[in-house]
């Protein structure tokens, strides 16, 4: 178990830290080739509007292959080559051809993120949470060495060749990939409904979320979903209690049930309806943040690489907030952190109007890190709470890839406008749709009051 999970987190954060950096290693490209970093934006949403489909398309279709390692090594194969491919074309090629590769990669991306479903085929269950631990870490780390790798290369060796590190760590990761001891779904469980056994997935075919073991250490009793009480707090490792209603499930159909069952889901609940429709404005504007960092770095006299210290400096802030959220958040506080902490963000990202220098500026970054943190903490314990438990995984890729969608809109949308408004004028939309944000969520979290009847 030890070495199949050291290889997995090997092979996991080399990816992720390909995937945390090609955003802004392809600013930094463009605005080297092109001086004009802005179009990169375009880039970016034909990057990320596809995982709006392919997210929860792959995800289902993993948890129910006898052995993934025939999808994951192609998808991560596909993605790593057509990563390298974009990031030579970037700024030198004509625009519909990086596009058309951009969307490849949005394609093939979501496998990055789908490795954590295959945890418990070879974790045993009492050390899922363990696992589920060092898995969020995973993330955590290649959000702060994804950028700040794309930025020390720029630095070092000019913003044409930014994305070389980033290739290269998808390269290795892809080469540890295959090593990974990959198990199939337990036949018989998937026939009686028995649990599984240590090591494979309590429920085959349905998503194993990140952190989120029915209870660690048992699996799920035959026939019933996991104990309402208990879940884990995605990757934090720590047990939240909680109350689960009863909920009657529609029957599901295919393809269409897999791409909407979590919509209808979201919409229906109260609590998860607030939820998505504030972190969805949210992210309309966080799309727009890596073309912005590197936009204000010029507009205060910095390299353009400076950028990239930017967005390390959040994500340094980011894993600030996410650890003091796993040791102080709660299920009963998560309505008031979601909407206080999306406005604690756009006040520090409204702040960089005024920065005057990097540091300054990369005070604010972390500062909206810090507020960043503790709303994704949030939102994963609103949508465990909320969520029909054998729904769960489907609310978690269909919110997530809303979230994705809004932000590739926001990101074409930078693009579109900077020139107009300018880097200053992009921070504070980024800030005021925040603003939005929290506002709706306050409005759509306050309870009915019944109506009296005359």
């Amino acid at each position: 178990m030890i070495r199949g999970l050291s290889l997995h987190l090997t092979a996991a954060t080399l990816l992720r830290v390909s995937a945390e950096g090609v955003a802004t290693a392809l600013v930094l490209t463009v605005q080297a080739r092109t001086g004009h970093a802005a179009t990169a934006g375009y880039l970016q949403t034909a990057m990320t509007l596809p995982y709006v489909v392919s997210g929860p398309v792959i995800g289902n279709a993993l948890d129910r292959m006898a052995r993934p390692r025939r999808a994951v090594v192609p998808l991560a194969l596909a993605y790593v080559a057509a990563t390298g491919l974009l990031l030579a074309m970037a700024g030198g090629s004509p625009l519909v051809a990086a596009l058309c590769v951009a969307a490849v990669i949005g394609c093939a991306e979501p496998i990055v993120v789908a490795l954590t479903s295959l945890l418990p085929r070879f974790v045993p269950a009492d050390r899922l949470s363990r696992a589920y631990g060092l898995e969020a870490s995973s993330y955590n780390v290649a959000a702060i060495v994804g950028p700040g790798l794309a930025a020390g290369v720029a630095s070092l060796a000019g913003g044409r060749y930014a994305g070389a590190g980033i290739v290269a760590s998808a390269v290795l990761g892809l080469c540890v990939l295959p090593l990974l001891p990959f198990a199939g779904p337990d036949p018989a469980s998937a026939e009686t409904g028995s649990p599984a056994e240590p090591g494979r997935p309590a429920e085959p075919g349905r998503p194993a979320e990140p952190g989120r073991p029915a209870e660690p250490g048992r699996p799920a009793e035959p026939g019933r979903p996991p104990e309402a009480g208990l879940v884990a707090e995605a990757g934090k490792g720590a047990i939240a209690e909680r109350d689960i209603g009863e909920v009657a499930e529609d029957a599901r159909s295919g393809l269409a049930d897999v791409l909407v069952g979590g919509l209808f889901v979201l919409v229906r609940g109260r609590v998860l309806r607030a939820l998505t429709v504030a972190t969805t404005l949210a992210w309309l504007g966080f799309g727009g943040v890596a073309v912005t960092a590197v936009l204000l770095a010029g507009h205060i006299g910095a390299a353009p690489s400076a950028g990239g210290r930017l967005l390390v400096a959040m994500a340094v802030g980011s894993l600030l907030g996410s650890l003091a959220s796993s040791r102080w958040l709660t299920p009963r506080h998560a309505e008031p952190v979601l909407v206080g902490g999306l406005v604690a963000f756009g006040a520090a990202l409204a702040a960089l109007a005024a920065a005057p220098s990097v540091p300054w500026a990369m005070a604010a970054f972390c500062a909206a890190g810090l507020a960043e943190g503790p709303v994704f903490a949030a939102t994963l314990m609103l949508r465990q709470r909320e969520s029909p438990p054998d729904r769960l995984g489907q609310v978690n890729t269909t919110g997530g890839s809303l979230k994705i969608g809004a932000s590739a809109l926001g990101a074409a949308l930078t693009a579109a406008c900077a020139d107009a408004v300018g880097p200053v004028g992009l921070v504070l939309a980024i800030a005021s749709l925040q603003f939005a944000g929290a506002l709706s969520g306050w409005i759509l979290l306050r309870p009915r009051r019944p109506r009296s009847i005359p």
